[in-house]
This record gives C-alpha cells, sequence and structure tokens, in this order.
C-alpha cells in the first residue's frame, strides 16, 4: 500500500470508530501515556524488516495509526498484533495469542510475587493502591501446622499412579476443583 493511499484508509477506518464512540483495539492505556512494553517489540519488528525477515506492511499501518491528527499511542496489544502479523498469524489466531502471552505475563507477575514475598496487586501499580488504615500489625506466634491435617493422597503399595479418571472421590469437591 502507498503512503498517501495508507494515510487515507486509516484515517477512514479511525474516523468509523471515532464516530461509533468505539474503542480502537491495540492503542492507548489506562496508566502510560506511552507503553513501556510498546517500544522493544517495535523496534524488534523494524530491526527484522531491516534484515529482510519481515515485510513490515503492519508495522507502517500501526505507526500510521500512532501518526494520525489525534495520535493514540500503541500499547502491547498493538505491537503483538503487528508481531503476530508481520510473522504470518491469520487474524483469527491473535486472541488466542494474546491470551497466551497475558498467561507468560501472570506467571512472571506470580514468580516475581513468590521472590518478592509481596502480593502485587494488579493491574494497578502499587504506587496507586490505596494505604491500609486499619490495625496495626501484630505478632502473632508461629505454629506450624500439625501433620496430620495436611491433605495427602497415598496409593496402597503397588497400585497404579491416580490420574484425573482414577482419583479417589475424597479429593473432589461439588464444583470438581480440588
Amino acid at each position: 500500500m502507498a503512503g498517501t493511499e495508507l494515510v487515507e484508509v486509516v484515517s477512514g477506518v479511525l474516523a468509523g470508530y471515532r464516530g461509533a464512540k468505539r474503542y480502537f483495539p491495540g492503542f492507548g492505556h489506562r496508566f502510560h501515556p506511552r507503553d513501556p512494553r510498546r517500544d522493544p517489540l517495535v523496534r524488534a519488528v523494524e530491526n527484522a524488516v531491516r534484515d529482510g525477515v519481515v515485510e513490515g506492511a503492519y508495522l507502517r499501518i500501526g505507526l500510521e495509526i500512532e501518526r494520525q491528527p489525534v495520535p493514540v499511542p500503541m500499547n502491547v496489544d498493538g505491537a503483538t498484533a503487528i508481531v503476530y502479523s508481520e510473522l504470518g498469524f491469520a487474524p483469527e489466531l491473535g486472541r488466542g495469542l494474546f491470551v497466551l502471552s497475558r498467561a507468560v505475563g501472570v506467571l512472571a507477575h506470580a514468580w516475581e510475587e513468590h521472590g518478592e514475598g509481596r502480593r502485587i496487586k494488579g493491574p494497578i501499580p502499587p504506587p496507586l493502591l490505596p494505604a491500609y488504615r486499619g490495625p496495626k500489625p501484630r505478632d502473632l506466634p508461629h505454629r506450624p501446622r500439625p501433620e496430620a491435617s495436611r491433605p495427602t493422597f497415598r496409593p496402597r503399595a503397588g497400585a497404579p499412579r491416580p490420574t484425573h479418571r482414577t482419583r479417589p472421590r475424597s479429593h473432589v469437591t461439588r464444583a470438581g476443583a480440588r
């Protein structure tokens, strides 16, 4: 798509979204004026275009959307959509790929919380969280849980290891969770 044609097509699509007062996915962020995750992804695609690995058509579209008269910065979803599109994934796979990347992010946050010993209240950054104003913390004696109260499963000698089909019913709640 030529430069002027690209500008006209992008302008028309954005005008349609604005006229309908609809959100344009992949652009804007609740907390950041510019999503900090965008730049490394866009830079990686720019490098791939320079090296001849990808064509760069979707990158040009995304950057043109950002350059429009009412600019809205690209967020991580827009940047990853460019990556997936440049790699040849069908647009219909986008939602699944976004979910996979978010799952990896959730896993990373959980690992970070585990390492820091504190909970990160996402998606709100810790400095924006309200301050706790309840009772003052108090020291409580540590009481280890008695060994007998820990749920365990001990198969009888020689029995096959349980699977989701052979697990004893005592480990299943009404909702099916353990």
